[in-house]
């Protein structure tokens, strides 16, 4: 290698160090818009009509000041976790009965799957929303994602199995985001494709905006990941919160005694 070869690549190395420790070092300063008091176990997030949704005791709730509308389902355990990406069909997961329930916007129980009584078998750890009346399943004896449709009744498998066991996932409409136990991300959408995007920091929490945007927690403290040069840390008033929850530029902090929303823009 040429000395003069050998110098620009030491420069450019200094160009791209500098460029990532830049970003990381750069801060987030949203602002405080609300904030009220809350009596939940957990926090769920809001929907596009206002409404938000949160757990106390196992039950399930949605409030917009005086409007309160409740469910709670004893025989199927613990609520695992809560889809409300379409308001009008809610998803409730009660892993430790491998079952689902269905809310309309009032939360009236709409259906109710039991996965055990499938005629394929499957055992649910992961699942949400997705569409024309299906929804996305991680099915633990194939370790594969499928899609059910849940008028039909029918399942199929539209991913090949994973070799790495799940840390985190997420879903829209369209895609099952997940992130491995090696903290590599990876999407796949309704047809099966599977798509790497990289690999993530190590986390406490994390969600993801888009297939390259998402809020991090570690030690208590937020980051928002925008690029693969650009972590910034997001500077919040709270030392010490339970949750985080992002949408439409919004994002609400989960404390034990309160919700405080926050103004944050994202290129």
């Amino acid at each position: 290698m040429s000395k003069t070869l050998r110098q620009i690549l030491v420069l450019l190395f200094i160009a791209c160090s500098s460029s990532i420790i830049f970003g990381q070092s750069q801060k987030v300063n949203p602002v405080l818009i609300s904030k009220f008091k809350i009596d939940a176990d957990d926090f769920i997030g809001y929907d596009s009509f206002g409404y938000s949704y949160q757990i106390k005791n196992n039950v399930f709730s949605k409030i917009k000041g005086n409007e309160i509308f409740e469910y709670k389902n004893v025989s199927l355990g613990n609520i695992t976790k809560v889809d409300i990406q379409n308001p009008l069909k809610i998803v409730l997961f009660y892993e430790d009965f491998n079952s689902v329930v269905l809310l309309d916007n009032q939360l009236n129980k709409m259906t109710e799957i039991n996965f055990s009584q499938n005629t394929i078998p499957i055992v649910v750890n992961a699942i949400g929303m997705s569409t024309q009346n299906q929804l996305w399943i991680f099915n633990t004896l194939n370790q594969q994602i499928g899609l059910f449709d849940y008028l039909k009744n029918e399942y199929k498998t539209v991913s090949i199995p994973l070799t790495e066991s799940i840390k985190y996932y997420q879903t829209d409409f369209n895609t099952f985001f997940w992130i491995d136990k090696k903290n590599n991300w990876f999407s796949c959408d309704i047809f099966g494709k599977i798509s790497s995007l990289g690999t993530v920091p190590d986390f406490d929490k994390i969600e993801i905006i888009s297939p390259q945007k998402y809020i991090f927690s570690k030690a208590n403290t937020l980051y928002l990941r925008e690029n693969t040069n650009t972590i910034s840390e997001i500077e919040i008033l709270e030392k010490t919160f339970d949750k985080y929850y992002y949408k439409d530029q919004i994002l609400s902090i989960f404390t034990a005694k309160e919700i405080l929303n926050y103004k944050i823009v994202t290129r």
